[in-house]
């Protein structure tokens, strides 16, 4: 019994562990999808911008209108690119929280094969031990026997 008390808290500890991470994994992919649907709102708005741009200038554009697009453009560009960056850093946050929930799944997977192949031995010696209980009871009944006889 001493022996499985420690792998007990090692698995339960591992089972936290694996839980949390399994939860950071979750927040990871929410954050990873809220800036994916970031970028591609901003790229269909530079698109809608283009396209109004585009119509205005084959009707005929002021020239101080043009550059206040092409100024306006250059901004959502930018920001275009800063969003990139940070769908970037979720995606690659993204792969660590995988690694890490991987990990600790792999180590709760490696307690809970010890926890049952020490089971396993512990129900294997325990049915040694009847085995041997009953075999001496059989062994003393036939010398009692042998010994007493009834006839």
């Amino acid at each position: 019994m001493p022996q499985r008390l420690p792998l007990e808290m090692l698995s339960d500890l591992a089972r936290t562990q694996t839980d949390e991470s399994a939860k950071r994994l979750g927040m990871l992919q929410n954050a990873q999808l809220s800036a994916s649907q970031k970028l591609e709102m901003l790229m269909k708005y530079r698109q809608d911008y283009v396209q109004q741009l585009q119509a205005l200038m084959s009707e005929g554009l002021a020239t101080a209108k043009l550059r206040n697009y092409q100024a306006f453009l250059a901004t959502l560009d930018g920001a275009i690119e800063q969003q990139r960056a940070i769908v970037a850093q979720a995606l690659t946050r993204l792969d660590h929280g995988r690694d890490d929930w991987r990990n600790n799944k792999r180590r709760l997977n490696s307690f809970d094969t010890l926890a049952e192949r020490m089971r396993r031995q512990e129900l294997m010696a325990q049915a040694k031990r009847e085995q041997r209980d009953s075999d001496e009871r059989a062994t003393r009944k036939f010398f009692d026997r042998a010994a007493n006889p009834t006839f």
